[in-house]
């Protein structure tokens, strides 16, 4: 398992476009993704759990993987989140 904390880069948050967009890198690897912000942690290829999470930018998550492909969906999410990709 592989776990990493990151501050959104996104200018408008975790808004539904964002959320939708994180969802589909998400889904596209097959280990188990999570998303962790204070006490709520939800699956990272769910859109209505990541909804629930309201985030906006400049604030921390935690996204957590376990799975073959672990390293490559963190940083996949993290590029996405700090706006990279």
């Amino acid at each position: 398992m592989l776990k990493k904390t990151i501050t959104i880069g996104l200018s408008s948050g975790l808004e539904a476009r964002p959320v939708a967009m994180l969802v589909q890198i998400a889904s596209q690897y097959e280990s188990a993704i999570y998303v962790e912000s204070q006490n709520a942690r939800v699956n990272a290829k769910s859109i209505m759990g990541m909804m629930t999470l309201g985030m906006r930018s400049g604030e921390e998550l935690t996204i957590s993987a376990d799975g073959t492909d672990e390293l490559a969906a963190v940083e996949g999410i993290e590029g996405y989140l700090l706006g990279v990709n």
